[in-house]
């Protein structure tokens, strides 16, 4: 036996030829028909007519071997045999047996001569599918258990999900010789599948697989193989395997199976992104196709976060053509390669322009050449920290920038302006948040001027997963350094949000919007910071306290403990969509803010800080300042 492993692993990676396989699959037929002529005569060897083996069964042979040529069941690759291959070789053996039943029939009624009688072409048939069918399930077998990689010790898995996706899994794990995989069990909440055995492996509840046989079988890690899982359960299954240290990996959907079938490389570790407890979202993809198809769109802040996803999912509704306007060169460069594909692909006319959106002359330029019809505005200088020592620069992009592009989509009429806000604007403890609930002001005051042709619309969210600058990437970065970790504070919670669910949601508010409304998203729960490095270290496989650290830093100037979306006067309105709903947020008169703005300007060209801020904190009624040097201003 081990002589056997040794030359299995030398050759493993090699495969059989087709030819082989061919012969082979002949010979077993040739062993079938003397099989078959032994049971039709009760194997009484002196009554079968031993000569019809030289004379009828090569005839015999080349009708199976014609059959065999024309439905190609030889080619498979026999260490991967699956339905599939039993499938051809059950047409091809059907289709022989049926040919010689029809020659032989033939023969007899025109020619007097009995070919093989119709009883032994059907115990040929029978045990003929059953020997090819065995034969690959035999060398199958016999492939997996003994090749081996080196004499590594097999991992115990566990394969939650005993449906069509979860046997596809283990399928395509006992494929895969390289894999130190042992899947002894399936896991099911459904009740009626508990203690029955699929593919020869027994169904266990959650219960007795993950607390029962932890213990006594070294479970290593869980395979999550559910098509239609919930968000919650899905979660609540990951940390539960999280807290016994089970590493969970995850089969992606079916539809991002490569050609229809999955690959071992597709099953991976699970992701924080995954754990956040949400159900995918519903757009009403009509009402988004009206409002873009056909028409000349703008992205400001094209090659950031959110504009990037922006950009991706505005080509897909083919507009005429598409300005992605940022004034970072190489994310715009970026940007370009990464949704060439999709621009040819949905054959849209795009143009990636750098520019500030606070130059004024550039994007005037801009406007006036393609007169954008539908703007989404998502420039913006984002890091709490930076803006609160260069607020300036702030208010430059956020508030002024804001402004040029609200006032020219009114000179050019455009049809609609959507900005991308943030959660930071609510009750503002920092400048950056400030600015932000500027610009809210000054684009929700235009759409109280009479005849106003431009529809304005807020849109405001929290933090976004994955985002340039957010904790998910820094989390990920410290893990690979080896740590420590850094989190502000124990308490501080933020809510969060993948980038493409923002981004939808930001498409759904545009296209129903009418003008002046801001909305703010559901963004389901806020979670501790603290959790999310805690899950995410799991996730990695890594021990807290033991492999990485995690280091509490202290609040970083500007920043809260807790965000919100709603300040304490503001309350809400549903709207057809559940995660989306309209704030009722202060308005403030036109007149009012043109002049705090033209006050504004002026404080930006004098260049004194506290002057600047002490503006914004005047405009911004509920702007407090926190662990920030422009606390005395309040």
């Amino acid at each position: 036996m081990p002589l056997l492993k040794r030359l299995l692993n030398r050759y493993a990676g090699r495969y059989a030829s087709r030819w082989l396989v061919l012969l082979i699959d002949i010979a077993i037929v040739y062993g079938c028909y003397i099989m078959a002529k032994l049971i039709r005569h009760n194997f009484v060897f002196s009554e079968v007519e031993w000569e019809h083996l030289i004379v009828r069964a090569p005839i015999l042979m080349l009708f199976y071997l014609t059959s065999f040529l024309v439905f190609q069941s030889y080619v498979g690759i026999i260490r991967q045999t699956s339905l599939y291959d039993a499938i051809k070789i059950f047409q091809a053996t059907s289709i022989a047996a049926f040919a010689i039943f029809i020659t032989s029939t033939i023969t007899e009624k025109y020619f007097n001569y009995v070919f093989t009688s119709p009883i032994i072409i059907l115990i040929h048939f029978f045990i003929s599918v059953y020997f090819l069918i065995t034969s690959r399930i035999f060398f199958k077998t016999i492939f997996i258990t003994l090749v081996g990689y080196g004499d590594k010790v097999k991992k115990n898995v566990l394969i939650y999900g005993a449906g069509q996706s979860g046997i596809i899994t283990l399928n395509t794990l006992s494929q895969d010789s390289r894999l130190d995989i042992n899947v002894i069990g399936f896991i099911d909440d459904n009740t009626s599948k508990i203690g029955k055995t699929l593919a020869g492996i027994k169904i266990y509840s959650p219960d007795e697989a993950l607390n029962g046989m932890l213990e006594k079988r070294n479970i290593s890690d869980v395979i999550i193989s559910i098509q239609n899982i919930s968000a919650s359960r899905k979660t609540e299954i990951v940390n539960r395997c999280l807290e016994m240290d089970i590493q969970v990996k995850n089969v992606p959907p079916i539809s991002k199976w490569i050609n229809g079938e999955l690959s071992p490389r597709q099953i991976k570790a699970v992701k924080i992104e995954d754990l956040l407890n949400r159900e995918p979202i519903k757009l009403n993809q009509e009402n988004i196709y009206n409002e873009l198809t056909g028409k000349v769109v703008m992205i400001t802040g094209a090659a950031g976060s959110i504009g990037s996803e922006i950009a991706k999912q505005v080509v897909s509704y083919k507009p005429k053509m598409v300005l992605f306007v940022d004034q970072a060169e190489t994310p715009m460069y970026e940007l370009e390669l990464n949704i060439r594909k999709r621009i040819e692909r949905y054959h849209v006319l795009t143009k990636f322009i750098v520019a500030d959106v606070s130059d004024e002359t550039a994007m005037e330029r801009i406007f006036e050449e393609y007169r954008p019809t539908k703007i989404f505005h998502a420039a913006a200088y984002k890091h709490v920290p930076l803006m609160e020592a260069n607020p300036f620069e702030s208010v430059r992009v956020n508030a002024l920038g804001t402004k040029n592009m609200a006032d020219l989509a009114v000179k050019y009429r455009a049809t609609k302006f959507v900005m991308v806000s943030t959660d930071k604007a609510v009750n503002p403890t920092n400048i950056m948040g400030a600015t932000k609930r500027i610009a809210e002001m000054y684009i929700q005051s235009l759409s109280k001027l009479p005849d106003m042709k431009t529809a304005f619309i807020t849109t405001r969210f929290g933090n976004v997963l994955g985002s340039n600058g957010s904790v998910i990437p820094l989390f990920k970065k410290q893990i690979e350094m080896g740590g420590p970790i850094t989190v502000t504070h124990p308490e501080i919670t933020r809510f969060f949000m993948t980038i493409p669910e923002a981004c939808q949601l930001v498409l759904e508010a545009g296209s129903m919007g009418k003008g002046g409304e801001i909305f703010i998203f559901d963004m389901g729960q806020s979670v501790k910071i603290i959790d999310v490095a805690k899950n995410m270290i799991k996730l990695s496989g890594l021990t807290l306290g033991k492999d990485i650290q995690i280091e509490i830093t202290g609040l970083r100037p500007g920043e809260k403990l807790y965000e919100e979306l709603l300040n304490d006067s503001e309350n809400t309105i549903p709207t057809y969509h559940p995660k989306i709903k309209i704030a009722n947020v202060q308005e403030y008169e036109r007149e009012y803010i043109e002049s705090e703005f033209a006050q504004l300007f002026t404080c930006c060209k004098q260049h004194d800080h506290l002057q600047l801020v002490a503006q914004i904190k005047n405009m911004v009624k509920e702007y407090v300042s926190n662990n920030s040097v422009y606390e005395s201003l309040d």
